[in-house]
């Protein structure tokens, strides 16, 4: 049901892409369309115009600019960078420019540290700005918004041994989801399901409809046999009616600490007739709250202010 986490760089530079590192990388088709949407929102339809670049600095002019980052961070959406200048040179028929990436995406990195170097037309470099700068830096404050999260749950191990792992939701912005949740990856934390289509979530309103929570997982298992089915839960009786009912997941929503380990206890005493079933906990999480949490044994916190309210990681462009 979910991705392989994303791996934890802990801070210098490393040159290794983020997918050899053990992040699955941003899909590149969709790198190109979403950057040719965002240069339209600028430009105006291609190929645009920049009034005030394209009158005061000469196609000819060559410069190199340095991206850095404005405050500590973890990294993410470099791979915008390059995309969004070669559109730009290829709209206005430009030189292309040299990119070097200083780090990789996943890096923790320190207020100053430059995160990329770039040589080309300035023309290019000062037109594409502030697109590249709007999606890196939006990526870079999910992955550290995550990586603050996967901190805390990686301090505090389970009985077993193991830590939980935080998820994100569907609370992203309307056409970013692909964004963000690359940057979840990139700050340690794991993509729980990417839209409606590869994971079957049956919520209150879904058995209401159905009649129950059986014949809601019955209707599942009928028409969609291969995909996982959660059910959402916010009481232990619930739950065990849904490990009853053959589910593969539980959601436990706003559970108190005490609530949740009971049911986390429940739940694992009926796994040895109905297998292993996976546990989430979700609904007023909190930072303070997550060592907590996690002891109560469960799997999985989902946390939707990954997405819907991280701050932008401050980054800036600085023309040399």
């Amino acid at each position: 049901m979910t991705d392989t986490p994303a791996s934890q760089p802990e801070s210098a530079a490393p040159s290794t892409p983020a997918a050899v590192r053990g992040i699955a990388p941003l899909d590149a088709a969709w790198i190109a369309r979403t950057v040719a949407i965002a240069l339209d929102e600028d430009l105006g339809a291609a190929p645009g115009r920049d009034v005030t670049t394209q009158a005061t600095i000469g196609p000819d002019v060559v410069r190199e600019a340095h991206l850095v980052a404005r405050e500590d961070g973890t990294v993410a959406g470099l791979a915008v960078v390059p995309e969004v200048l070669a559109q730009v040179c290829a709209r206005f028929g430009l030189a292309p420019v040299e990119v070097s990436l200083d780090v990789a995406d996943g890096t923790r990195v320190r207020r100053g540290v430059v995160l990329a170097r770039l040589r080309g037309p300035v023309q290019a470099l000062l037109v594409g700005e502030r697109t590249l700068l709007n999606l890196a830096s939006r990526a870079s404050g999910v992955a550290t918004a995550t990586r603050a999260w996967s901190d805390v749950l990686d301090a505090a191990p389970r009985a077993d041994g193991t830590c939980a792992t935080v998820l994100d939701t569907r609370k992203t912005t309307p056409g970013l989801r692909e964004l963000d949740k690359y940057a979840v990856r990139c700050g340690g934390g794991t993509n729980k399901r990417m839209g409606l289509y590869d994971v079957a979530m049956i919520k209150d309103n879904h058995v209401v409809a159905a009649g129950s929570v059986s014949a809601a997982i019955e209707r599942v298992r009928a028409t969609f046999p291969d995909v996982l089915v959660q059910v959402e839960a916010d009481l232990l009786e619930q739950a065990v009616e849904a490990v009853e009912a053959g589910a593969d997941f539980l959601l436990l929503d706003n559970m108190p600490d005490d609530v949740l380990a009971a049911t986390v206890r429940a739940v694992r005493a009926l796994e040895p007739t109905h297998g292993r079933v996976e546990l989430e906990a979700t609904g007023n999480l909190t930072l303070d709250r997550a060592a907590a949490v996690a002891a109560t044994g469960v799997d999985y916190m989902s946390v939707g202010a990954l997405t819907h309210s991280a701050p932008i990681l401050d980054l800036a462009l600085d023309l040399q």
